[in-house]
């Protein structure tokens, strides 16, 4: 079958910034094992990622943004984890390569410390200060 665009006059532009969905997620059937909010959370990270697939969003704003609850976002990066597909590092994420050999064999996400909860960014800067001088 030929295609033709239906709506000449709206054909998608590549945009400034950077941002792709790779065909292969649907194609080698990446897609196929994954959750609706796991797929959600896949397309928002792919969306927001820069060029090397980073991005950092605390889970409040990944929550409201996409409607999930905590306890379903935990479920949805576990899979996206277990798939290598993502890497995460509180509060940074990783998109990773789909052709990458070893994408199944990403470390799983170490837990958090007493020392790793979350913190006010004053209280980071002064650390910060108080560790340069």
């Amino acid at each position: 079958m030929h295609k033709q665009p239906i709506l000449r006059s709206k054909l998608r532009k590549l945009p400034k910034q950077f941002s792709w969905v790779d065909q292969r997620l649907v194609r080698e059937r990446h897609i196929d094992s994954l959750s609706h909010p796991a797929c959600a959370l896949y397309l928002f990270l792919l969306t927001v990622a820069d060029a090397r697939g980073l991005s950092f969003y605390s889970d409040l704003s990944v929550c409201q943004r996409l409607a999930m609850t905590k306890s379903n976002l935990h479920k949805a990066r576990q899979q996206l984890l277990q798939r290598g597909l993502v890497a995460y590092q509180q509060p940074l994420y990783q998109v990773l390569a789909l052709d990458d050999p070893d994408r199944l064999s990403v470390p799983q996400t170490p837990r958090m410390s007493a020392s790793d909860k979350p913190m006010a960014i004053k209280d980071i800067f002064k650390r910060l200060a108080e560790t340069l001088s």
